[in-house]
């Protein structure tokens, strides 16, 4: 049996104390390999069982350990998880070293690969052999974002033509995710509206060619965003930010364009489908909705392992056939700075990472 360091957070008696311990690897299954985990990035989505709303600020510090206080309505919340150790890091990559017997899994043996195992922060992790990505010559850490991002971004695109959609709007545009996006939007010519945050943004996503790009900090940003949908007609919008109003400020846009458009007034609004789907959490507060868009409109979550379930095996091997031929362009990512397990437990990497701040993605390297 293998043993190696791993992270664990535990949330009892309002504390969550995430920390480094040694741990037994046990033999992987007749479908699972073991991986020697040599990167693993931390996404938004990791933060949820890595730090939720902890109090980070005033939480005491220690090797390789952090205790923090969970504050109401968050710790009662996640009753699910009270006194449950539960490892986290949903995706990286690494070298396999054991595999069990089944032919797929055998067939990986030594080879570097990327994978989901959902316990990425750790020196060794199970993973199922199905969806492991051989990574060929590219390095570990090319290939350690290689799911989460790619996946999802190409699930966006996946998901208009599913709903008979044409154009794609999507906040928080200047993420990793989404300069994937545009990308993507690009090779497929997809119309795209791209909203940012601040003019640094606007500039960066121009280099990438983002034909509409929209700065929510502008003091025209209404009129902005109506000129965007109007001209590519993009009525179906993913949002990474949950809380506050940009979900609204969309929803707006799209019905103020739609009812221009309207030859009789009605006073249950336009007609025009309209749909915003939540896939994260930057934004803790509450969504905000107003009676400004009729009834004509849709809000709902947009998660990936359920959608990949609803697309089918022929289209989740598909889109992993597309990143693994573009990892190194349309879906390369960046780091702004790398840690190992015990540095990513520090003060000053927590209160860090948990920032979320664009292009400013951490990688953990658990062999370090």
């Amino acid at each position: 049996m293998t043993s190696g360091k791993q992270l664990f957070s535990t949330l009892a008696d309002g504390k969550l104390t995430v920390e480094i311990v040694t741990t037994e690897f046990p033999e992987p299954g007749e479908n699972q390999v073991l991986v020697q985990m040599e990167a693993a990035p931390i996404n938004p989505s990791d933060l949820a069982i890595l730090t939720s709303a902890a109090d980070l600020e005033n939480a005491r510090y220690s090797d390789g350990k952090f205790v923090a206080h969970m504050p109401e309505p968050f710790n009662s919340a996640q009753r699910g998880r009270h006194g449950i150790r539960m490892p986290a890091g949903n995706e990286g990559a690494g070298t396999v070293v054991a595999a069990g017997e089944g032919e797929a899994a055998q067939s990986l043996i030594g080879q570097r690969v990327a994978c989901v195992p959902g316990t990425a922060y750790a020196q060794y992790s199970l993973a199922d052999a199905g969806m492991c990505l051989p990574l060929g010559a590219m390095s570990s850490r090319q290939g350690a974002s290689a799911f989460v991002n790619p996946m999802t971004a190409l699930g966006f695109v996946e998901t208009a033509r599913m709903e008979g959609q044409d154009a794609i709007l999507h906040t928080a545009a200047a993420s990793n995710l989404g300069q994937m996006l545009i990308k993507i939007c690009q090779e497929d010519d997809i119309p795209l509206v791209n909203i940012v945050r601040r003019q640094e943004h606007v500039d960066l996503l121009s280099v990438l060619g983002a034909a509409h790009i929209v700065d929510s900090s502008s003091d025209d940003f209404p009129e902005q965003l109506r000129g965007a949908i109007d001209t590519t007609g993009a009525y179906l919008g993913f949002d990474p930010i949950g809380g506050g109003v940009q979900v609204d400020n969309c929803f707006k846009a799209m019905e103020q364009v739609a009812v221009a458009k309207m030859t009789a007034f009605s006073r249950y609004g336009s007609d025009q489908k309209k749909k915003m789907y939540i896939y994260g959490r930057l934004d803790m507060g509450p969504t905000t909705l107003t009676p400004a868009y009729g009834f004509g409109w849709t809000l709902s979550g947009w998660l990936l392992t359920p959608f990949l379930q609803k697309a089918g095996l022929e289209t989740l091997l598909r889109m992993r056939q597309r990143v693994l031929e573009g990892l190194t362009s349309t879906f390369a990512s960046s780091y702004k700075q790398e840690v190992n397990l015990e540095e990513m437990l520090t003060r000053e990497a927590v209160l860090d990472y948990r920032e979320m701040k664009t292009g400013e993605k951490y990688l953990v390297t658990p062999q370090a």
